[in-house]
């Protein structure tokens, strides 16, 4: 069972204390990053990553069809808009997740109302970025979880769609939050969040390679099909453990397009001041454990589990070292970037994605006219 948590105390700062205690038992790597961040960003930063999980907890469970995620997707926008009572929307909800959703995130959603003390609480432009994130997050991931299987995604534009409503638009919130923070930063928007959004498909795209085994076995395959039918390879009939060269091929030319983003993730990295070291230290220590992680991939293009590409603590220590020592000076973070990634694959990213990656060239026409008639 989880220990008491500060769920019943009603004060904003008992608000706070939970998030603080919930963060470490629903993510291992962002408890790790998010306390990098100055205290005004990384409170709204908690509360943000906080609401996500809530959205990809509904979408995740296993239990609910998908008319039921849709409604209760849409009723989550409205209890963190105040358009619905969130007390009631938490309390009729929280029971209905089944035993494979894990006990933190089913406590986190009991306890939305408390999440949504430290929402309200913040400045109107963390509010907006933050709702902003989850209407295209929500809607995108249930458009897509609707029609995903084991075939996969039919192109890697789908897969750069997909990567950008659930990790993509991301980091516009957190660019968005940044701004806020440091308005200095509002003549660098543009490009702070096109690479922003890259910054997110690196990392997104990391995952679903990492964990393909996994989706695999739950019926899920985000990968993209014209990519391995170029490689004459049936994402249908794919089997852990039992890959040709064919499939290695297609691996390796997505671990190359997942390593083109991560480069992106630093270039953004490295525009951003060095006066906010927490800052960079947070995208620095995701950059360097996903490029590890990609390493460990292109060593093991037959693995068959997750576990196996696993970084490994010690990696992670060395991590947070050279990025201290370094993180001010952007040579030297280049440099670092050049040597653990050398050996990778780099597949140069499309004209289209590196003209304009923005979301009116990669949104699905369904949700273009979703927000029109929301908005």
């Amino acid at each position: 069972m989880l220990e008491p948590q500060l769920a019943s105390v009603a004060s904003e700062s008992g608000a706070d204390a939970y998030q603080n205690a919930i963060l470490p038992k629903v993510s291992r790597t962002f408890a790790l990053t998010i306390p990098q961040l100055p205290p005004p960003l990384r409170r709204a930063v908690t509360n943000a990553y906080l609401l996500c999980r809530v959205a990809d907890t509904i979408e995740d469970e296993p239990a609910f069809s998908a008319e039921q995620k849709r409604r209760y997707e849409d009723a989550f926008i409205d209890a963190v808009t105040g358009r619905i009572d969130a007390q009631r929307f938490s309390a009729e909800l929280a029971p209905l997740f089944s035993q494979r959703t894990l006990e933190a995130e089913r406590d986190l959603v009991s306890q939305l109302p408390l999440v949504l003390q430290v929402t309200r609480s913040l400045g109107p432009a963390q509010r907006m970025a933050i709702v902003n994130c989850l209407k295209v997050m929500s809607h995108g991931m249930h458009d897509f979880q609707r029609n995903v299987g084991l075939h996969g995604l039919d192109t890697l534009r789908d897969m750069d769609c997909y990567c950008y409503c659930v990790a993509g638009v991301v980091g516009e919130m957190l660019t968005e939050l940044l701004i806020d923070f440091d308005p200095t930063l509002a003549s660098q928007r543009e490009p702070l969040m096109r690479m922003a959004i890259s910054f997110g498909q690196g990392l997104q795209m990391t995952n679903i390679l990492k964990d393909q085994w996994e989706d695999y076995s739950r019926g899920v395959c985000w990968l993209p099909q014209d990519v391995f039918t170029r490689y004459g390879v049936r994402l249908e009939g794919l089997q852990a453990g039992q890959q040709d060269a064919n499939y290695a091929g297609a691996l390796t030319e997505l671990i190359g397009v997942a390593h083109a983003h991560l480069r992106n993730a630093l270039e953004y990295t490295l525009m951003i001041p060095a006066k906010h070291a927490g800052f960079r230290r947070f995208c620095l220590w995701s950059i360097g454990l996903a490029v590890l992680t990609l390493r460990k991939l292109q060593k093991n293009l037959d693995f068959s589990a997750g576990t196996q590409v696993k970084v490994s603590r010690r990696a992670v220590t060395y991590t947070i070292a050279l990025t201290r020592l370094s993180g001010n000076y952007n040579t030297g973070l280049r440099w670092l970037f050049a040597a653990t990634a050398r050996g990778l694959p780099l597949t140069p990213l499309s004209a289209e994605w590196s003209s304009s990656p923005h979301t009116h060239l990669i949104w699905p026409k369904s949700a273009i006219s979703y927000f029109a008639e929301t908005a």
